[in-house]
């Protein structure tokens, strides 16, 4: 059965091809919002928490500071809507899932620029 799930997950979602970013990451994503009949992009920019999961089904989640009002999205990789993502800076973490960085503030949540 999960052979079967593979298989038609291989075939028929069509794969896009974004660049490589991981964990602690700044990155940007342009996705499309419908409203209405009207459609428009809009962006989301901030630092990569983790990349989770494998094939049609991995997702990654961003968190950027919205005023002082931390705020973390969700993206999966195949969701039809993104259009785009840019990577603007490669950060140097050890974790592959950084959720300490939420509790840190000023000086403290700089992540060290790892160059490319």
């Amino acid at each position: 059965m999960e052979s079967l799930v593979k298989f038609v997950q291989d075939e028929f979602v069509t794969r896009k091809d974004f660049p490589d970013f991981s964990a602690g990451d700044t990155i940007t994503v342009y996705y499309e919002i419908k409203e209405g009949n009207k459609t428009r992009t809009q962006f989301f920019r901030g630092v990569v928490l983790q990349r989770r999961g494998t094939g049609s089904s991995e997702t990654f989640t961003i968190r950027k500071m919205s005023g002082s009002i931390g705020v973390e999205r969700i993206f999966p990789v195949n969701l039809p809507a993104l259009q785009k993502v840019e990577v603007n800076k490669k950060g140097s973490v050890r974790r592959a899932r950084i959720f300490y960085f939420r509790g840190l503030t000023g000086k403290k949540a700089r992540i060290k620029e790892r160059r490319f």
